[in-house]
């Protein structure tokens, strides 16, 4: 006989003789067969379901999700149901809590990153280190994906290959550090070869494997960008694109799997973006450019041609969101759509070529965006969304994206061709890259995580190319300049991602063994 106990994310049935509990069904997860892909793993599952496991006891491998107590002995479990979870993390894909004034698809976090970094003291080195995904050309996103707790996957889009990482252990897992018991059995072994083995956990990077029919990941036309489950259904991460189409992303924790639904099937240009609850993406059809639109839960779909437009499979930016439109930009020109309307497209003026690797797009403090190219003799900045747009000349490469721009080793803190604020007249012979803006909605104090290349008198696309840099400094900029970490021969500095995840702040570059953290908050 089996006893059934629901719960808040789940049937557990537990084994009247054996006092074992498997999971018969969860919410999200279509499949389950718990014998095949539990053992072994159950530290992982638990976090996965907000599961416990055991803490001084060895009545049951692992218990439901709100269990407290071991119904057996009473004695206190290890308990993984998040009660409070974390703000989720998708990079430039999206932050729910970013301002409409804000250009939505930028490196721009509303999170608090400042916090930990403006007081911090001591060597410039991470507080902590991962190892790098083994694909490790990819994209993150942190986010619990309807589950208890926060996970970070990182897609390779490139190689068709999701990835997990399957955390650490809790420094103390021990519930009661008073007690003179035994140390805790190892909750995954076989319950006639339990012995006083401590429980073990992986600290790595998993794969997950594709389900029958699901369709490849892989993505290569264009820059990246997936967007977020609009609902938080257990097992819903995203919808991304790839090579065939547009699709809605599943995983299944327990069988290490994901599933695909199609939204749209076509050979994809150009990554999706969200506005105004609508979503579109650019897709080839009969040799020519189109963009499909649709309600943000694909219903009312809409097909708009774009005859005699760039067909590129490649060369398309990640989409931008905002002033109610969507913006693509090309080596030729940008397209922007908006809800209702047809799109439009909006050449570049002849001989001025755009410099998308100098970091994207730009406010002006009244508030239009702008992009900056070269036309051969000087740098200038060209409005976008209107055509002809508006051009303003400037001396010298300004590196950086909406409000957080720099010129040389200098910010920019009014209009982005506007002369730079001194700070330190030393910092002239500088190259700051900016990574990662915290908003603050204050112009004038810009904040964020920045590369500063010292004693760099080169051209701007020479230091962000192939060029060796023999010493780097990764450097927080706010009320109080910190440098994080000295990083040497770094090379191809575009590459480098900032992710949140953990409460920290971590870097990533696909040449890199490991990712670089640092807390969010003061050390204790």
């Amino acid at each position: 006989m089996a006893y059934r106990w629901e719960t808040a994310r789940g049937v557990w049935v537990e084994d009247e003789e054996s006092g074992q509990f498997a999971l018969e069904s969860a919410a999200g997860l279509s499949q389950l067969d718990w014998p095949a892909h539990a053992r072994g793993r159950l530290p992982d599952l638990a976090r996965w379901l907000g599961a416990a496991l055991p803490g001084r006891c060895a009545h049951a491998a692992i218990y439901p999700t709100g269990f407290a107590f071991c119904p057996d002995c009473g004695a206190p479990l290890r308990r993984f149901d998040q009660t409070a979870p974390r703000p989720a993390w998708w990079g430039r894909a999206a932050d729910a809590n970013l301002p409409r004034h804000v250009p939505h698809g930028l490196p721009v976090s509303t999170l608090a990153l400042a916090a930990g970094r403006e007081s911090r003291t001591g060597p410039a080195k991470p507080d902590r280190l991962m190892p790098a995904p083994p694909n490790s050309v990819c994209v993150f996103a942190a986010a619990d994906f309807g589950f208890a707790g926060e996970r970070l996957l990182a897609l390779a889009y490139a190689r068709n290959v999701l990835q997990y990482w399957e955390p650490d252990p809790d420094p103390d897992p021990d519930p009661d550090p008073d007690s003179d018991l035994e140390p805790d059995p190892d909750p995954m072994a076989d319950p006639s070869e339990r012995g006083a083995a401590t429980v073990t956990w992986a600290g790595r990077w998993q794969v997950m494997a594709a389900e029958d029919g699901a369709a490849s990941l892989a993505f290569a036309p264009s820059d990246y960008a997936w967007l977020p489950a609009a609902a938080a259904a257990p097992g819903e991460v995203a919808l991304v694109p790839t090579n065939t189409g547009l699709f809605r992303l599943f995983i299944n924790p327990v069988h290490q799997t994901y599933r695909t639904e199609a939204v749209l099937h076509a050979p994809l240009l150009g990554a999706p973006g969200a506005v105004r609850k609508h979503i579109a993406c650019l897709f080839l059809a009969s040799g020519e450019l189109r963009l499909w639109s649709a309600k943000a839960d694909g219903a009312d779909p809409e097909v708009h041609y774009c005859q005699g437009w760039p067909a590129d499979k490649e060369g398309w930016s990640a989409p931008l969101d905002y002033d109610g439109k969507l913006i693509w930009l090309h080596a030729e020109g940008h397209v922007i759509w908006q809800p209702g309307s047809e799109p439009q497209w909006l050449a570049w003026p002849a001989g001025w070529t755009p410099r998308r690797q100098f970091g994207g797009a730009t406010q002006s403090r009244d508030g239009r965006l702008w992009l900056i190219g070269h036309d051969g003799q000087a740098y200038s900045f060209l409005e976008l969304g209107v055509a002809p747009g508006q051009q303003e000349a400037m001396s010298g490469a300004r590196l950086g994206f909406a409000s957080f721009v720099f010129r040389r080793g200098h910010p920019v803190v009014n209009d982005p061709w506007d002369s730079e604020r001194i700070e330190d007249p030393n910092q002239a012979e500088s190259l700051v890259f900016p990574l990662l803006q915290s908003f603050n909605g204050i112009r004038n104090q810009p904040g964020g995580l920045v590369l500063r290349f010292d004693h760099y008198t080169g051209k701007a696309e020479a230091a962000l190319a192939s060029e060796i840099h023999p010493s780097t400094h990764l450097e927080w900029i706010g009320r109080r300049n910190v440098v994080l970490d000295r990083i040497v021969r770094l090379t191809r500095p575009g590459a480098c991602l900032p992710l949140v995840y953990d409460n920290c702040l971590w870097l990533h570059h696909p040449d890199w063994d490991q990712m670089r953290g640092w807390r969010l908050e003061p050390a204790s």
